[in-house]
């Protein structure tokens, strides 16, 4: 047993030994192969390693072993008159926040020492003896700034003991890690640069350190390859044996995502929480939106965790979504053409579409035409009106997601931000292609219901109101045409 009492001895070793330091002090548990690369590598000033990169595919622990660094550096150097200063950013302020930034929280928790020795705060840690001269700051950055905002965000270090952390670096902007790069521009006597993230893009700080400064960067691959041997542990081998059998090792979200490997093109953010958070902010004139039709999105669940939606929306307003959820032996199908219905009598719907995607909203679709409705049912994995897209959900969620960047208005829900900006798209055969939703649902953890039942209401472009408004029978055979039925 260790006689932990953190000597200058005790706290030298583990300076010089990281991974003495994660398993003795934090109680890290048996890491990876890469984890224990990183933390034996991480001490070292040679000229190659002053700069790490790690390139990882979804879910190895790679925040875990950020914080674990960082930990280190912020506990383990310094001298009596020089403290360690370092800063850490992200893609956003949110994902900071709920990642790196509470992982350190959690480690800390761990140790009696950095509990003692450190106060933690939403933006500062910082040493309870010297709060103004030793810390870890966090720092974010706004999408919309200028060349030369952005090319501060990491500025402001001057200690000779020194680092700089930037997480998800994948679509972080090359000109965020130059900002960095300025902690080896005064001759410091120990100094770090490292980034970490999915290689998922070709333009981001990540590919950057792969390619152009491959010379400068000591990189460590992560991998979740089922047939590697030194593939991470910590990704379910089976889901990354599946997801290779589906879809192929050469599908650019596989290559990111389980193999750790960069796509042959760029994984894009359909939507940025930046365009979301301004349409939640955003308010509408009725003039604005009364001429159009009134819509409602339904995406339909049976039983379990997903949940049926039915999403309100008029022109450029989407109004607070209804949200259902269902018990198994109940009357489902009655209870979402009820509620639908009844939206039809007290808010005025003129056209309702359902995902008719694996057959849920059948039997709620027929209770409506029974009752002389014509909903209209959509095949998300159909083939798209417009060729340059690869199916109808892939149309359907570029054009809301054009209508969230221009004009639209979005109630204020928090889990429908996350659903919007989680979904990311490639080009493929000179068609757009959305990520696939059992992918975007194991990274939500739950299905996206709430964005795909708003994505609905843009199954036909918007048409003033009361052109379809009727239900009469003399109008019946107009709402009866389906444009999404197979011919």
């Amino acid at each position: 047993m260790i006689d932990l009492t953190y000597s200058g001895s005790l706290i030298r070793r583990w300076r010089e030994n990281p991974r003495a330091f994660a398993y003795e002090e934090l109680k890290f548990e048996a890491g990876d192969p890469w984890q224990d690369e990183v933390l034996q590598v991480f001490p070292s000033q040679d000229p190659d390693k002053l700069r790490m990169s790690l390139q990882a595919c979804t879910g190895p622990g790679k925040t875990a072993v950020l914080a674990v660094c960082n930990w280190n550096f912020l506990s383990c150097y310094g001298s009596t008159q020089d403290h360690p200063q370092g800063l850490c950013t992200s893609i956003t302020e949110d994902n900071l926040n709920s990642n790196l930034w509470k992982e350190m929280l959690k480690w800390q928790s761990r140790s009696e020492y950095l509990q003692t020795a450190f106060k933690w705060s939403a933006t500062r840690i910082a040493s309870v003896d010297f709060p103004g001269t030793w810390f870890l700051e966090a720092r974010t950055w706004s999408r919309r700034a200028d060349t030369e905002s952005i090319g501060r965000t990491l500025s402001g270090l001057h200690a000779p003991f020194v680092m700089v952390t930037i997480d998800e670096a994948g679509d972080v902007p090359v000109r965020i890690l130059l900002s960095g790069e300025q902690i080896f521009s005064a001759k410091a006597r120990w100094a770090k640069l490292l980034i970490a993230g999915n290689p998922t893009s070709l333009e981001g700080s990540l590919h950057h350190a792969a390619t152009t400064q491959r010379h400068l960067y000591y990189v460590v691959i992560v991998t979740g390859d089922p047939d590697d041997p030194r593939r991470s542990k910590r990704v379910n081998i089976e889901n990354a044996r599946e997801q290779i059998r589906m879809y192929g090792r050469e599908n650019a979200w596989v290559k990111a995502t389980i193999l750790g490997q960069f796509p042959p093109s760029s994984i894009n953010a359909l939507l940025g929480i930046e365009d979301v958070e301004a349409a939640m902010s955003r308010q509408a004139k009725p003039e604005a939106y009364e001429w159009a039709q009134k819509r409602l999105g339904v995406d339909v669940a049976r039983f379990g965790d997903d949940r049926t939606v039915i999403f309100p929306r008029q022109g450029l307003v989407a109004f607070q979504p209804k949200v259902m959820r269902h018990l198994r032996d109940s009357s489902v199908s009655t209870d979402i053409a009820d509620r639908v219905m009844a939206a039809k009598a007290t808010w005025g719907s003129e056209l309702e579409f359902f995902d008719a995607t694996g057959g849920w909203a059948a039997g709620a679709v027929d209770v409506l035409r029974t009752n002389r409705f014509s909903p209209i049912n959509v095949q998300f994995h159909a083939k798209a009106m417009d060729p340059r897209y690869k199916n109808k959900r892939a149309e359907l969620w570029w054009t809301m997601a054009e209508w969230v960047k221009g004009q639209g208005v979005l109630p204020r829900i928090g889990e429908l931000t996350f659903e919007l900006i989680a979904p990311t798209y490639t080009f493929g055969n000179g068609q757009f292609v959305l990520e696939e939703k059992d992918q975007v649902k194991k990274r939500l953890g739950r299905s996206p219901d709430l964005a795909d039942a708003l994505a609905l209401t843009f199954g036909l472009p918007d048409m003033p109101a009361g052109m379809q408004a009727s239900t009469s029978p003399r109008h019946q055979a107009v709402q009866d045409f389906d444009p999404y039925r197979d011919t």
